[in-house]
Order: C-alpha cells, then structure tokens, then sequence
C-alpha cells in the first residue's frame, strides 16, 4: 500500500505542506504563516514589514508577488507532487501597506498531465490587493516515502 492509500487527501496535504516548510527558508524569513492548506489550495500570510516598503512608502511588489507565489507553490505541492512554477503572473490592484496582513488565497484550476494553473488572490481584509496565475510542471519525486503495510 503506498502513502495515498493510507492518507486521506487532506492529510497528504499537510503532511506534504509540512515538509515543504521544513526546507523553506525564504517563506520563513519574510515572516508567512500557512494558515490553511488541503488538496490544491493554500492560505499563507504576511505582514508587512518596514524592510518591505519601497520608496513610495508602499508594499514592494516584489514582496507581494513572493507571498502569492509561496502560495502557489503550497498548493500546487499538496497531491505529493514535487512540482515548480513555469511561469507566474502578476496583476497590482491596490497597494499594500506598512503593518498590513497580507492574505494570499491559492487555488488549483485545473491540473493534468505534468501542468497545473492556480490562481492567487492577495487580500488585506475584503480589499483586493493583486491577482496572480501561476502554470505549474511536475518533476520528479514525492514529498512523502511511498508505505509498504
């Protein structure tokens, strides 16, 4: 029986969302939090901080753009895939700001093959901030041992 068989979706997931975590310094650095997680989605949040801002005193996009793609990434590594963007996109709504709690909702649109497209909505409250889509491909390897029982 391999790892799929004996987990449930959900708790491959996590567990897939954990390991990942373990190995990512850059999420961890910038202060994200994975607030939820489950088969091809992911919630991670940020908040700005004073090393985050730009000259116009606003989020850097760059920030904005690294918070939606952890995300992305989370979410396209919950089916015990290891999986890396081909490509992401970035659309600014509205700026972000010093101490704001950036919320970043990644969610799978379709998936096939070795390709993915997740879309990822950065909020601050009920404010849309930016809208990103990221492709996905698939490599090789699991992020879970496969279990013989």
């Amino acid at each position: 029986m391999n790892i799929k068989a004996a987990l449930s979706s959900e708790d491959i997931a996590r567990a897939c969302a954990d390991a990942m975590w373990a190995e990512d310094d850059a999420s961890k650095g910038l202060g994200m939090e994975i607030v939820d997680i489950g088969p091809g989605f992911a919630t991670v949040t940020m908040v700005v901080r004073p090393d985050m801002v730009n000259g116009q005193r606003i989020a850097h996009g760059g920030f904005i753009f690294t918070l939606a793609d952890s995300a992305f990434a989370f979410a396209c590594n919950s089916h015990n895939e290891r999986v890396v963007a081909a490509q992401g996109q970035i659309t600014f709504i509205r700026p972000g700001k010093l101490g704001d709690c950036l919320v970043a909702k990644a969610r799978e649109i379709t998936r096939g093959g070795r390709s993915g497209i997740y879309d990822v909505r950065v909020t601050v409250g009920d404010t849309v901030i930016a809208e990103f889509r990221g492709h996905s491909r698939v490599i090789p390897g699991a992020w879970l041992p496969a279990q013989d029982q």
